[in-house]
């Protein structure tokens, strides 16, 4: 009994707002439904087809991949990279801690607005424009439609600086339940602290955490929604799946079915790509 008192409300809200929603979601894909959750018509598998037909939504799903291709990689490297210096810190290493993960605690909107209102804000203000002021360079309009891309690089520094530090935090767990002999029995055989140890005694004892941090990496990004929308809203550009689906679903359209069917297809997608992931890489097997 005492065992249902504690877990009971925590399972009744896991099926009452997420799988409940997520099996009307289901249902509502099947069907057309405007300005309403309640089914109407049913049309089978055409919202399905009209959204993997539908030029914006694959749009999406580019933009995505583009999003992916910078944030994965810089994301891993930098967080690594940080766990590294950390990790090596003697003196007030819980500190350093804190200070690279306070940032996870903020709000994705909060830290968009900061980058859009006073960092990346318009052609001639915000620090970033001051900054390039110092050099004599022209103001740039970072979120502007205009080429080169600028609006990429404050949809992935704030990114880049809402998540290095929970991912930093997994390395460092990584790093900790390295064995110190196998550095020891290296430097014996004559291993040279830094690349060498790095590359044949670090990365590889790390291959665990190192899929787990691309696997959530590659999850969180499908995900992105909030930088994008706070920062340039519901452009035809830099628009990610999320972003295009709420725009369908809770917009000015309203077409519940539609979105219910394309975010049922983000989420295969989702699935299929960590799974491959995860074979490729060869998550949950044994080390040797």
């Amino acid at each position: 009994m005492s065992f249902w008192l504690f877990v009971g409300p925590f399972v009744a809200g896991l099926l009452i707002f997420s799988y409940l929603p997520i099996i009307w979601s289901l249902v509502l894909s099947f069907f057309e439904a405007y300005n309403t959750v309640t089914p109407s018509k049913f049309v089978g598998l055409q919202n399905y087809i009209d959204m993997l037909t539908d030029h914006n939504f694959l749009s999406s799903l580019g933009t995505f991949t583009i999003f992916a291709v910078f944030i994965v990689p810089l994301t891993f490297v930098l967080s690594l990279a940080l766990a590294l210096l950390v990790n090596q810190v003697k003196i007030a290493r819980a500190f350093f801690r804190s200070v690279f993960f306070l940032p996870t605690a903020c709000s994705y909107v909060v830290a968009s607005l900061i980058w859009k209102l006073s960092i990346f804000n318009g052609v001639r203000f915000g620090l970033a424009n001051t900054v390039l002021g110092w050099f004599g360079a022209d103001g740039i309009a970072w979120l502007s439609t205009v080429d080169p891309p600028w609006y990429w690089i404050p949809l992935v520094t704030v990114r880049l600086w809402l998540q290095l530090g929970f991912y930093m935090i997994l390395f460092i767990a990584g790093l900790q339940r390295i064995s110190p002999t196998l550095y020891e029995a290296a430097y014996v055989d004559g291993a040279k602290p830094g690349w060498q140890v790095f590359r044949y005694i670090t990365l590889p004892q790390l291959r665990a955490t190192s899929v787990a941090v691309l696997i959530l990496n590659l999850i969180a990004a499908y995900q992105a929604f909030d930088e994008f929308y706070n920062l340039i809203g519901n452009q035809n550009y830099g628009r990610p799946p999320l972003v295009y689906l709420y725009n369908i679903s809770l917009g000015s359209i309203q077409d519940l079915g539609h979105g219910s069917a394309g975010a049922l297809i983000l989420a295969v997608i989702i699935m299929i790509v960590t799974l491959l992931q995860s074979r490729i890489f060869g998550f949950g097997k044994a080390g040797d």
